[in-house]
């Protein structure tokens, strides 16, 4: 995936957290049939929006605590961080005009 992260639990904290830039975490499971529709899509706005936003992906299946810390209960379930808060939740599948509207004026 084009500048998108994986995270897990021993990185969320240096690569959302401390990253120094807002940062759209996509919480995902592989068998999540709306979440691999979400791939190109977050690809295109990691490629548009370059430096000025972090992507990166979270297995909710393997990171269940963190999953559970940000009250994701369904998927795929976004969330932007910025200044190491989530500031923004975005639920469910959207085309990326929709994703940059609510995302844009955060960052």
């Amino acid at each position: 995936m084009a500048n998108i992260t994986e995270v897990n639990s021993n990185n969320f904290h240096e690569e959302v957290l401390e990253a120094g830039k807002a940062v759209l975490v996509d919480f995902w499971a592989p068998w999540c049939g709306y979440c691999g529709k979400l791939v190109p899509v977050l690809e295109d706005l990691a490629s548009e929006l370059g430096d000025k936003v972090k992507i990166v992906k979270l297995n909710v299946d393997d990171n269940r605590g963190l999953a559970e810390q940000y009250s994701v209960k369904n998927l795929p379930t976004m969330i932007l961080f910025k200044d190491d808060e989530p500031v923004e939740r975005l639920l469910g599948f959207m085309p990326k005009a929709t994703i940059l509207a609510k995302i844009s004026p955060l960052v």
